[in-house]
């Protein structure tokens, strides 16, 4: 079984990240070859980077940041629900990165963007860059969502569209190959 973590980036009051992940999630749920767990960073908190020791290091003062460790680790792959933010991603997701190294390390990961007219793109060629200096494996196959807002009911919950459900499923099947390659390189 591969634990699958879909974490919603954007902590912002007011975001859509939370029914664009709900989606998702109700499709991964659908491959039985995943365990999968749906993180909103809004609810870890984690506050501005207040380790004094890098990360590399795994000595951790905080116990956000020794529950964030254990659940990170706890994954073998990842989907970043991200939305674009002036070109990129919102800095949240780039904290948390930056609060781990090793739990990170040869893990698989793709991503669920939403926007204008970019869909995020924009915002996931930039996460691409930091995902890989903690040494993850963004793959090539990814879900982009352009005017998001078309999407959404009158309750803000998000419409599916079939061809997005087709992306979704061959982002989870490409992301279930690298995930179990990967898995053997970190045992």
């Amino acid at each position: 079984m591969i634990n699958l973590k879909i974490i919603i980036a954007s902590t912002r009051p007011g975001r859509k990240g939370p029914a664009i992940a709900n989606w998702f999630y109700d499709i991964a749920v659908k491959h039985t070859e995943f365990n999968v767990e749906l993180i909103d960073l809004a609810d870890v908190n984690l506050p501005f980077l207040d380790e004094p020791e890098h990360p590399r290091f795994q000595r951790y003062q905080h116990q956000h940041t020794k529950d964030w460790s254990a659940k990170i680790a706890s994954g073998d792959a990842f989907v970043i629900v991200t939305s674009e933010y002036n070109y990129g991603f919102p800095a949240t997701i780039k904290n948390a990165i930056d609060y781990l190294f090793k739990e990170w390390n040869y893990k698989a990961v793709s991503f669920v963007s939403y926007g204008g007219v970019s869909g995020g793109t924009r915002a996931v060629q930039m996460l691409k860059a930091v995902i890989t200096a903690v040494s993850m494996m963004p793959i090539s196959d990814a879900v982009h969502i352009p005017a998001f807002t078309k999407h959404l009911d009158e309750n803000g919950k998000f419409i599916n569209d079939p061809g997005l459900d087709k992306s979704a499923d061959m982002v989870l099947n490409e992301l279930y190959k690298w995930a179990v390659a990967l898995k053997t390189m970190r045992e």
